[in-house]
């Protein structure tokens, strides 16, 4: 049986990821605000193992202290792999940052950074445990970034600081994992330019508000967009390269 935990799989990528990750060989934990009565139905259909919780990220804390707690209760001589892919993320609003409520700066770096460093955290912890009691299977974080991530963009401080932060403390995990008997790999992948909400909320934005807004109009009016779906199987291929983890930072455009 392989594990893998999912955050942000209740709508846009992350329940495309949720939904061609379903296997019968695989136990699927997803935590999300609302789980997805219709993930669980494909699931049933398909015999394949799936779990929901209802978690709000902006508690990292205390989600990453049930994943341990979750983790530790495993019987790890039955689990071929574990993964973690960290895909929650929230835009707020569109403007520069003193125009934007405290509240959403802190929700945004709470879901978008914090929550990934401390799921990640508790993630290889239990994980490291399994490894001192002699298991060997291969551990994986996925981290989905940005190109916001590595590019500045006016009126959007608070996400690409998330996602900026996001590429560099895998950057240091993976150091950190580098020097471990059976580290495990960490990749920060940017998945490309999707056409999700966040990119209805970006073309929705005041122009005064937003100086790069007919930059997103223009993605939808010349078709490249990719689907939710075509982004989840390229992102899930890049995991299941044989090179995993050679690169902590990169792109799905690369090659």
């Amino acid at each position: 049986m392989h594990i893998t935990v999912l955050t942000g799989a209740s709508r846009g990528l992350g329940l495309a990821m949720a939904q061609q990750l379903l296997a019968p060989d695989r136990l699927l934990l997803c935590l999300s605000r609302s789980t997805h009565p219709e993930l669980q139905a494909q699931a049933d259909a398909l015999g394949a193992p799936l779990l929901q919780w209802s978690a709000d990220l902006v508690d990292g804390e205390a989600v990453a202290a049930r994943l341990a707690q979750w983790l530790d209760e495993q019987n790890q001589a039955e689990v071929g792999s574990a993964t973690l892919i960290n895909n929650a993320g929230v835009i707020p609003a569109v403007a520069p940052l003193e125009a934007v409520p405290p509240t959403q700066v802190a929700h945004a770096l709470r879901v978008g950074l914090e929550a990934p460093l401390l799921l990640t955290g508790a993630f290889l912890g239990a994980t490291s445990r399994w490894v001192e009691q002699g298991w060997r299977g291969p551990r994986r974080v996925l981290n989905i970034s940005s190109g916001l991530g590595r590019h500045p963009m006016a009126s959007q401080a608070p996400y690409c600081a998330a996602k900026a932060g996001l590429d560099h403390f895998t950057r240091c995990a993976a150091l950190d994992q580098a020097q471990q008997p059976h580290g495990a790999k960490l990749v920060s992948l940017a998945p490309g330019v999707i056409d999700t909400d966040m990119q209805v909320q970006l073309r929705g934005a005041e122009t005064s508000a937003f100086p790069d807004r007919e930059r997103f109009v223009e993605l939808l009016r010349s078709g490249v967009l990719t689907s939710p779906q075509q982004a989840a199987a390229r992102v899930l291929a890049w995991l299941d390269r044989p090179d995993f983890g050679r690169q902590p930072v990169a792109d799905v455009r690369d090659a």
